[in-house]
């Protein structure tokens, strides 16, 4: 027969165990915190140097320098829907760009673009630019895409999914990762 006293002391030690911390290697190892700062990283070694790739989940571009090496910056990237993925390449390359937005975004939030409503309005190049500093432009095939890596007049959106598919970029990381990467650039979002 079972006792109060032992049904009382087993509880309270099943309750104990509970408290007990598991160890360390059972625990999943906490992601480093998010840091969108240029820095050398090691990568996978099936990248070929002078490539770059985009990990939207982890908000970071890798540009591929040597073999198992990368320059890292962090980015923003499309909204939920809007991004971009697979292989482009970067055939225009263009110092403070001009923009305006295509006819699905204008369509899509004609109160946010009611400048370039029923009309033919280019935003200059400059610091009010959405495309900030540098705009790399992608490709695929010899066909523009409409998505670009570029730079921002919004540098809080960096480490966000908050754009309409393009790879946003702080200006003065975009103005580095500009210099680093001739035309014919591969770029791979995953």
């Amino acid at each position: 027969m079972i006792s109060r006293r032992k049904i009382l002391s087993t509880g309270t030690a099943a309750a104990a165990a509970a408290l007990v911390p598991l160890p360390a290697l059972a625990r999943k190892k906490d992601p480093a915190p998010f840091d969108p700062a240029p820095q050398e990283v090691r990568i996978r070694k099936d990248f070929a140097p002078g490539q770059i790739l985009v990990l939207p989940r982890s908000y970071y571009l890798y540009f591929v320098t040597d073999k198992r090496k990368a320059m890292r910056y962090g980015v923003g990237v499309g909204k939920a829907g809007l991004e971009f993925t697979g292989k482009a390449v970067i055939e225009r390359k263009k110092v403070w760009p001009t923009w305006r937005p295509t006819d699905e975004m204008i369509e899509r939030d004609p109160r946010a673009y009611a400048k370039f409503v029923d009309n033919d309005y280019i935003q200059p190049g400059g610091p009010e630019n959405p495309l900030g500093a540098r705009a790399l432009y992608l490709f695929q095939n010899g066909i523009d895409t409409y998505f670009r890596i570029h730079g921002t007049n919004q540098p809080q959106t960096i480490g966000h999914s908050v754009s309409n598919g393009c790879i946003r970029m702080m200006n003065e990381h975009v103005m580095d990762l500009y210099q680093r990467v001739p035309l014919g650039t591969v770029v791979t979002v995953l």
